[in-house]
């Protein structure tokens, strides 16, 4: 289901606020005024970038937390623990995203198969678009900015942020859960592409954003093969690249067309 809370969210229809998954049972993704809620009844292992509970980890929730583009912090990690426990969440076995994307335009996207079942979850802003490989704008481990001369600069770190989550239903080695997550970033990228989307420094296709990060969690439940690839060559590596790459248009182009229809105005 496509932008399953965009009614919740843009007619405060709280009847609309989950979205139960049928590529794995038992987990449900619901919104809050603030956050995107994915949950199972039991802790599972993930690979995740995410700011908080990244690694490899057990985890039972992920949460996408909205924050205003104005946002600025030094300690991200101290700000959701505080969240997740002004929500009276436990603060251990999960993850945490931040993003600037407004949360209506959450794409959902799933597919079930014989091996596994898939379900991706994607907010993608793109205000800080970027092409990797390129000389651009950084910022070092101490947090200074420097300019592709060399010159520090002065601008502003700018929010934006394609945050994925991808529960996969299914048994995988290890090296295969890498494996997804490079063709999850692949498939992220022929999204961009195809959607014109262009590093606003150097005008060069984007392929991906500053900040972007994923968390794949899988089952590991008993009665599947157990995969131990998922390029793009194979089942679960093409069931991945496809509710990758339909969830991040799908967000990308509801955001556009929020911005479209309030520049009319």
């Amino acid at each position: 289901m496509a932008l399953p809370f965009l009614q919740y969210f843009t007619h405060a229809n709280a009847e609309q606020n989950e979205y139960t998954s049928s590529a794995w049972p038992g987990l449900t993704i619901s919104a809050h005024e603030r956050h995107i809620r994915a949950a199972i009844p039991n802790p599972v292992s993930a690979i995740s970038s995410a700011v908080y509970g990244g690694g490899m980890i057990e985890l039972d929730r992920i949460f996408n937390i909205y924050v205003d583009k104005h946002y600025r912090c030094d300690d991200p990690p101290r700000d959701i623990a505080d969240l997740l426990r002004g929500w009276e969440e436990r603060t251990t076995a999960c993850a945490g995203l931040l993003t600037a994307v407004k949360l209506e335009h959450t794409s959902v996207q799933e597919v079930v198969g014989d091996e596994a079942g898939i379900l991706c979850c994607t907010t993608a802003g793109v205000s800080n678009a970027a092409r990797a490989g390129s000389a651009r704008t950084v910022f070092n481990a101490a947090g200074n900015i420097t300019s592709p001369e060399g010159i520090a600069a002065e601008s502003p770190y700018t929010p934006g942020t394609i945050n994925i989550m991808l529960w996969i239903n299914g048994r995988m080695t290890p090296g295969s859960m890498v494996n997804a997550i490079q063709t999850a970033v692949e498939a992220k990228t022929a999204a961009l592409s195809d959607c014109g989307v262009m590093d606003a420094e150097n005008g060069l296709t984007a392929t991906g954003t500053t900040t972007d990060a994923i968390v794949l969690a899988t089952s590991q439940v008993e009665g599947k093969p157990l995969i131990s690839y998922a390029g793009t060559a194979t089942v679960i590596g093409a069931g991945i690249g496809r509710v990758v790459y339909d969830a991040v248009t799908e967000s990308l182009q509801a955001g556009q067309a929020w911005k479209e229809r309030n520049s009319k105005r």
